[in-house]
């Protein structure tokens, strides 16, 4: 329920034509709620063509149904705010690292939300970006992409200097607390639909994601809940929990809540329009596509009291939890999950030794992981609906699989 005065956009100047520049006027109306000691900044039924905005401390960013928050093309209008100096970020990769480069950034701001039954659409955004300078290891990147020529890498890790006035996210948060995001629709976010590092007590509920990257990352959060979300992420996950150094230094993600969501691997925009195409066979790292939950990989900090709950996987990988880099993943517990068309691995558990981390970092551990009351079939599989198990066909499994799932 929103609270609080309402300061339309459009009374700060906004235009919702899609073709003026709207994200001025958009950043002076949160300016004048957070003046007002808090409120609601509504975007009404229109096309808002954007760069970054900055959200603000007890401000509420409500984009009603109708309206659609489109982020605009670095060029003649203008670019997004530069990616921030944090100092040598040398164990992430730059999307992991930066937050100001975003369709819409907060960082150290509390009681703050995003809602609405509109749309944002990352048209402007790139899913690209440098990788980790680290390199002590070799495999660093995955096996799939060991045969890669350099120049397709290169055009998923673009340097430094081309991500200048690019925005790589459609919402990034960091070091937050209490925030909500909720009902909206995002399309074709960059490299993240939704980053979130160091937020506590966090709620993303009934979003339905449709993009070219990464869905919800949760980096290090605490106290957080997602459910009802649907999340169509074909070429990376759907819904990860990470512990990266992104900020600097280590921290745990604990007591976190996944239930009732929807993960998927469908063609680009095919969730959301229905159509659930099948078209595309592989994500960027050359393996089948994407579309998971996840722990890790990157895990430098601990992973505690984990729960996910009755989630369906249709034509995606597995569940994967995964320490390589340190950090201990324990109390883990996953029931009821539904998984149709598994493209790799139903599930995959990895104690692993990158150590992408500071000299010194050692193997972790992973402990008390509990996972039951799940089904798991190839890509013969019918569609799954409302959390039903799937019929009983595994012919297509490895034996391995079968006897992990008692069929």
């Amino acid at each position: 329920m929103r609270t609080g005065h309402v300061f339309d956009v459009r009374d700060h100047g906004a235009k919702g034509d899609g073709v003026a520049l709207d994200s001025p006027a958009i950043n002076a109306a949160i300016l004048a709620a957070e003046a007002a000691g808090g409120g609601i900044v509504l975007l009404p039924p229109g096309r808002y063509l954007s760069f970054s905005l900055r959200l603000k401390s007890r401000v509420t960013l409500a984009i009603d149904e109708g309206a659609v928050l489109i982020a605009a093309e670095k060029g003649t209008l203008g670019a997004y705010d530069l990616p921030e100096e944090r100092g040598p970020q040398l164990y992430q990769d730059f999307g992991h690292s930066h937050w100001h480069n975003s369709l819409i950034w907060a960082e150290g701001a509390e009681d703050i939300a995003i809602l609405g039954k509109g749309r944002i659409d990352g048209l402007g955004l790139t899913r690209n970006g440098p990788g980790t300078p680290w390199s002590k290891q070799a495999g660093e990147r995955p096996l799939s992409m060991a045969a890669m020529p350099a120049a397709d890498l290169g055009k998923l890790e673009q340097s430094r200097a081309a991500m200048q006035g690019m925005g790589n996210k459609a919402i990034a948060l960091a070091c937050c607390r209490r925030v909500r995001i909720e009902d909206l629709t995002i399309f074709r976010a960059g490299h993240f639909a939704i980053l979130a590092s160091e937020v506590d007590d966090f709620v993303v509920a009934g979003l339905s994601i449709d993009t070219n990257r990464d869905g919800i990352d949760l980096d290090c959060v605490r106290r957080a809940r997602v459910e009802r979300c649907r999340v169509n992420t074909p070429n990376d996950d759907g819904i990860v929990l990470k512990t990266s150094l992104g900020l600097g230094r280590r921290s745990a993600c604990e007591d976190v809540t996944i239930r009732d969501c929807t993960v998927s691997g469908f063609d680009l925009g095919t969730m959301l329009d229905g159509s659930r195409a099948r078209t595309q066979q592989r994500s960027p790292d050359r393996d089948r596509v994407t579309g998971r939950i996840k722990l890790g990989t990157e895990s430098n900090g601990d992973f505690r009291r984990i729960r996910i709950q009755d989630c369906c996987f249709e034509r995606s990988r597995g569940l994967a939890i995964e320490s390589v880099d340190g950090g201990t993943i324990e109390d883990v517990f996953a029931e009821n999950l539904t998984m149709n068309e598994v493209t790799t691995a139903p599930l995959f558990l990895r104690l692993g030794a990158r150590l992408r981390g500071p000299e010194g970092t050692a193997p972790g551990a992973m402990r008390n992981i509990e996972i039951r009351g799940t089904r798991g079939q190839g890509d013969r599989s019918a569609v799954c609906r409302d959390a039903c198990w799937p019929a009983r066909s595994s012919d297509r499994m490895h034996p391995a699989a079968r006897h992990r799932f008692g069929l």
